[in-house]
């Protein structure tokens, strides 16, 4: 089993701590492991984004376009920009709660979530999405987005992990203050 896993969003999101326990939970099961991420203004709201690469024989820990079996967006516009990633048949995960990157705001662009949603909706035949706004509202934390999205993802079958096994992986991982929030955040999908 191989998977080249993408994750894509806006810097205080949770995508790196998202990559490790995806990378943690897949070396538990004896899975070879390889990522790379881009993290650049990541504290000021810039892009975000994270190659994972899980399975046998791997030799890099990026990949090109038409490569990635599974995209985990946290940002619409930011899955718009990571598409060409995508393999045809992949599965891509995405929030449908716009966060405005930084370089928008700078250019007073035009974001219009909506618009980009129906660009995914058109062009992404295996596509999971996810009100991450209101599953923050339900678990009671706006910081739960990632664990949300992680739950997401496991829970539709795209991961080769079960929701008990990141749970028991992020208990390891996160401070023991955070564990239930985050355990509550991966149950709600």
């Amino acid at each position: 089993m191989n998977k080249n896993i993408l994750l894509t969003g806006v810097g205080g999101q949770g995508i790196v701590l998202t990559s490790k326990l995806i990378a943690a939970a897949a070396m538990e099961k004896g899975y070879d492991v390889m990522s790379a991420e881009t993290i650049g203004m990541a504290q000021k709201g810039g892009s975000v984004f994270s190659f994972l690469r899980i399975g046998e024989d791997l030799h890099s820990p990026m990949f090109g376009e038409k490569q990635a079996d599974i995209i985990i967006a946290f940002e619409p516009a930011e899955a718009v920009r990571m598409i060409s990633y995508l393999k045809d048949d992949g599965f891509a995960i995405v929030n449908t709660r716009p966060v405005m990157p930084v370089t928008s705001a700078l250019k007073s662009g035009n974001y219009n979530a909506e618009t980009m949603l129906e660009y995914l909706r058109k062009n992404i035949k295996n596509l999971i999405t996810v009100d991450g706004e209101n599953a923050c509202r339900e678990t009671g934390s706006p910081k739960a987005l990632n664990m949300i999205m992680l739950g997401s993802a496991v829970k539709s079958g795209v991961l080769p992990f079960s929701i008990e096994e990141i749970i028991k992986i992020m208990e390891k991982t996160v401070k023991p203050q955070f564990a239930e929030m985050n355990k509550k955040a991966l149950l709600w999908a």
